[in-house]
C-alpha cells in the first residue's frame, strides 16, 4: 500500500501562483493566488487527504474491508472519496445541509457513501452533529476507520511538510503577508509552522467566518462551507499567528464574483473570503506590498451558493466589498 500512496503522492501539486489585481479603497493592488483548485481532486485537501491516511497506513490502520469515516462539509470528503477509490477501499462522509448539492453528486460519483445529519449543533452549526453521528457509527460498526482531521498530527504536518516549502520555492522571497482560511485549522497551522521554522518574516493571517468558535470567536449561524468551525481548533496556536480576521458571506460573495467578471478567476467560497480579508488588511497596512492568498478550491461547486442570487437573498445576504458589511 506505501508503494500507491507513494505514486499518490507523486500527484499533487504544483499548483500555480496567479497575480490578480484588485481594488483596495480606490487603488489597484497587485495580489497572488495560490489556486488549489488545479489540485487533484480539485481543492488543497487533496493533500490534508494523503497525510491522514498516510499516517493511518503507517500506524497499521487501513486492512482489507475497513471503511474510512469523515465528518467533512466537501472538499476534504471528495478527495478522500478519490483515495479511498485509489486504496480499493470504502469510504463514508457524514455531511449537513450546508453542503453544496455539487459536492453530494461529486461524492456520490467517487463512490461514497453519505450519511446526512440536520440538526443543528449549539453554536449554530452542525459540525457537533456530525461529529456526534461520527461517534455514533463507530460505536455499531467496528469495521469503520474515523479519519479524524480534527486532531490527527499529520493533517498540519503535511502542509508543513508540502504545502509550505512549495510556497517558498515558488517565489523570488516570501510574501511580506500570507492568508488562508481556518476550519480545522491545519493547513494554516502547517504552512505558518513551515514559515517559523525557516525564519521567515511574513505576517500569517488567518480567516475565518462571523459565527466560527475556531479560535475563540463567538458561536452563531453560518452559511460558507469550507471555513469556520463549531469546535476550537486543536491546531492554531497564538505562535503561530500574526493576525486574526472575520469574514461574513457578503464579503466572500463579492470578491468571488468580482474576481470571476474582472479576471476569470474563478474562486470557491473560503477563497473569496480569503481575498475579503486580504483587500481589507491591504487598506489598514499600507506598508505590506506583496500579499498572498492560499485559495483552497475554485467556484465549480459554489454555483448554487456564493455564487447564485437566489441563495443570497435566502440568508439575507448582500455581495459587498471589505469594510462595508459588518
Amino acid at each position: 500500500m506505501k508503494h500507491y500512496l507513494d505514486r499518490f503522492e507523486a500527484l499533487l501539486g504544483l499548483t500555480p501562483i496567479k497575480p490578480v489585481t484588485i481594488d483596495v479603497q480606490g487603488e489597484p493592488r497587485t495580489i497572488q493566488l495560490k489556486l488549489e483548485g488545479y489540485n487533484i481532486s480539485g481543492s488543497i485537501k487533496a493533500r490534508t487527504a494523503y497525510g491522514l491516511v498516510r499516517g493511518l497506513v503507517r500506524d497499521g490502520k487501513i486492512r482489507p474491508g475497513v471503511q474510512l469515516l469523515e465528518s467533512t462539509s466537501g472538499n476534504l470528503g471528495v478527495a478522500l472519496a478519490g483515495m479511498a477509490r485509489y486504496l480499493n477501499i470504502g469510504f463514508t462522509a457524514v455531511l449537513d445541509p450546508m453542503s453544496t448539492a455539487e459536492v453530494r453528486t461529486r461524492l456520490t460519483d467517487l463512490g461514497a457513501r453519505i450519511v446526512m445529519v440536520d440538526e443543528v449543533d449549539e453554536t449554530g452549526g452542525y459540525l457537533l452533529s456530525r461529529l456526534a453521528k461520527v461517534q455514533e457509527m463507530l460505536k455499531i460498526d467496528d469495521s469503520y476507520v474515523w479519519v479524524d482531521q480534527y486532531n490527527s498530527p499529520e493533517n498540519p504536518d503535511v502542509h508543513c511538510r508540502m504545502t509550505g516549502p512549495e510556497i517558498l520555492d515558488q517565489l523570488p522571497s516570501p510574501p511580506d503577508a500570507l492568508f488562508a482560511a481556518v476550519s480545522t485549522g491545519g493547513t494554516f497551522a502547517g504552512i505558518s509552522q513551515c514559515f517559523r521554522d525557516r525564519g521567515v518574516a511574513t505576517r500569517m493571517v488567518a480567516v475565518d467566518v462571523n459565527g466560527s468558535v475556531a479560535y475563540g470567536g463567538r458561536p452563531g449561524r453560518r452559511h460558507l462551507s469550507g471555513i469556520g468551525a463549531s469546535r476550537p481548533s486543536s491546531f492554531l496556536k497564538d505562535s503561530l499567528i500574526d493576525h486574526y480576521a472575520y469574514v461574513d458571506v457578503g464579503e466572500a460573495a463579492y470578491y468571488c464574483r468580482t474576481l470571476l467578471a474582472e479576471t476569470g478567476v474563478h474562486l470557491g467560497a473560503s477563497s473569496g473570503a480569503v481575498v475579503a480579508a486580504c483587500a481589507r488588511y491591504l487598506s489598514e497596512n499600507p506598508d505590506v506590498r506583496d500579499a498572498l492568498c492560499i485559495c483552497a478550491d475554485g467556484g465549480e461547486k459554489y454555483e448554487s451558493t456564493i455564487y447564485s442570487d437566489m441563495w443570497m437573498e435566502s440568508i439575507g445576504a448582500i455581495a459587498q466589498p471589505a469594510g462595508v458589511i459588518g
